[in-house]
């Protein structure tokens, strides 16, 4: 059986980039991967803290399932897991290893050199 944690109601999670030192020996492994952090905010953080460790003391992965902002399934092996009391509620911090993108180019077109070119 697979162990996740879903994402039920409320928008697309959101990952932010880390560059955290502990966390970025989350990522090593033969695979290149993007590793985030995203903030939940739950109910029940430590029960769900407690689950993510439950799986880990087995060996075993555990998943945040979640939907992309245009409905499409996505899920993503959760590395590390926190959870905070804040004045708002309960906050479930979830760092997750991501496919590293690898489409995003940047080119630089310089018009400059085209302008001054006598052809």
């Amino acid at each position: 059986m697979e162990d996740k944690i879903t994402i039920i109601e409320g928008p697309p999670p959101d990952f932010e980039e880390i560059d955290d030192g502990w966390a970025l020996g989350l990522n090593e492994g033969p695979a290149l991967y993007d590793l985030s952090l995203t903030r939940l905010r739950t109910f029940n953080g430590p029960a769900l803290v407690e689950r993510c460790h439950r799986a880990w003391r087995k060996q075993e992965p555990i998943y945040l399932h979640y939907r992309t902002p245009i409905g499409m399934e996505e899920r993503a092996p959760i590395m590390a897991a926190r959870s905070l009391e804040t004045g708002d509620g309960q906050v479930l911090l979830l760092w997750v290893r991501r496919q590293h993108d690898e489409t995003e180019i940047e080119i630089d077109i310089d018009d400059d050199e085209d302008e001054n070119s006598d052809v």
